[in-house]
């Protein structure tokens, strides 16, 4: 595998870089750094018209195909943007939901009125989605989800929970996984429902976080309703697009992840320096120790994106950069020292002991740690399955 830039890539690389110094200034500049889990509260209406700004200009969608208003990059190209992104310090965008992960299921699955309706809107910013996935009994093990929809008429009817909702008090529609058979069990028997939010049988109630605010929430359906037509795939069938936008889910932005990955470590280096802890053997070990593990997470991505990506590859990589991140945090309030057992006035946080606190949610969001183990001693090693 190549790994260098070609002539082509370096001049792409070249434009991208250019365009994000021209366009991160005047009240732009202010939102640097701002945003991204832990923090996505923060500047939410000021990051949302950026993005706007960047729909605008082309840069939203840029791997969707042309026929879909996307720029139809190659892989490379759209690693590449995604880097110089995170390395400009951009802010984290607030339409990853659409862009990244419902858009190209639609594509790939949605009927031709499903993308004319939708797909513009997202590339263009102006409907944000969030995922009904997780549930009270159905997080990791989203094959146990209980929210129920019966088709009445020409309407979905929806009854059910939903829970860790991330960003939905911002949300115009929710795609959502229900149970349309009655009587099924497991994956069989579900649907990939799209539900508009602002109506009266959806109520949406934020969860307070360790790290103070709300990102996540519980949404409660209560005979909401949606329009017959708007079911992804098949009835009964919303298993295999589910499993299919998960995969989407880690995709080539996160190659940016890893640049904002090495900036945080970058800063914990220069922090351990200032305040002497870079001077006990122990902490300076782990911290080298990081750095060559995060080359390894990164080299490991690339290669997952250059083959035919396998259900085991995503697995190995949640397992890279969720372990890699929580120890980071970890380490970091072995660098803080004392200092970071206390909160400032009125449970002020600083970065790192906001990292701390949420990187313990990143080994169980998004498929736990012991979920992505199951897979890969079941699925590749061919061990017994879990009871249940």
């Amino acid at each position: 595998m190549d790994l260098s830039d070609s002539s082509e890539d370096k001049a792409f690389r070249a434009e991208v870089r250019g365009w994000l110094e021209d366009n991160l200034v005047g009240e732009f500049a202010a939102l640097k750094g701002l945003g991204g889990p832990g923090k996505d509260l923060e500047a939410h209406d000021e990051r949302l018209e950026w993005d706007r700004h960047l729909a605008k200009h082309g840069w939203t969608c840029i791997g969707w195909p042309t026929e879909y208003g996307g720029r139809g990059l190659t892989l490379m190209q759209q690693v590449i943007f995604h880097e110089e992104y995170a390395r400009a310090n951009a802010p984290s965008r607030v339409n990853h939901l659409g862009e990244e992960l419902l858009g190209p299921t639609l594509i790939h699955f949605g009927t031709d009125a499903q993308k004319e309706r939708f797909l513009p809107r997202i590339r263009e910013v102006s409907e944000l989605w969030c995922q009904g996935y997780s549930e009270p009994n159905a997080g990791s093990d989203l094959a146990n989800v209980a929210t129920k929809a019966r088709l009445e008429g020409d309407e979905w009817v929806i009854d059910g929970q939903k829970v860790w909702t991330s960003l939905a008090q911002f949300a115009d529609w929710v795609f959502v996984i229900a149970r349309t058979e009655p009587g099924s069990q497991r994956h069989h028997g579900l649907s990939f429902l799209l539900v508009p939010l602002e109506q009266d049988g959806v109520e949406i109630r934020g969860i307070e976080q360790l790290t103070t605010g709300a990102e996540f929430n519980e949404v409660f359906f209560t005979g909401a309703r949606t329009a017959a037509d708007l079911v992804v795939g098949e009835p009964g069938n919303g298993w295999g697009v589910a499993m299919g936008l998960l995969g989407f889910e880690r995709g080539v932005s996160t190659l940016g992840q890893q640049v904002g990955f090495q900036r945080e470590l970058a800063s914990l280096v220069e922090l351990a320096r200032a305040n002497g802890a870079i001077d006990d053997p122990v902490i300076k070990d782990r911290l080298a120790r990081a750095d060559a593990e995060l080359e390894v997470i990164r080299l490991n991505a690339l290669r997952t994106l250059s083959e035919e990506q396998a259900p085991q590859q995503a697995s190995i990589a949640k397992l890279l950069w969720a372990t890699w991140h929580r120890t980071l945090g970890e380490i970091a309030m072995d660098v803080l020292g004392t200092g970071g057992l206390t909160a400032g006035s009125g449970y002020d946080l600083d970065e790192w002991q906001r990292l701390f606190l949420f990187t313990r949610a990143d080994t169980i969001y998004g498929g736990s740690d012991e979920i992505q183990r199951n897979i890969l001693s079941e699925r590749v090693l061919g061990l017994p399955r879990e009871s249940r």
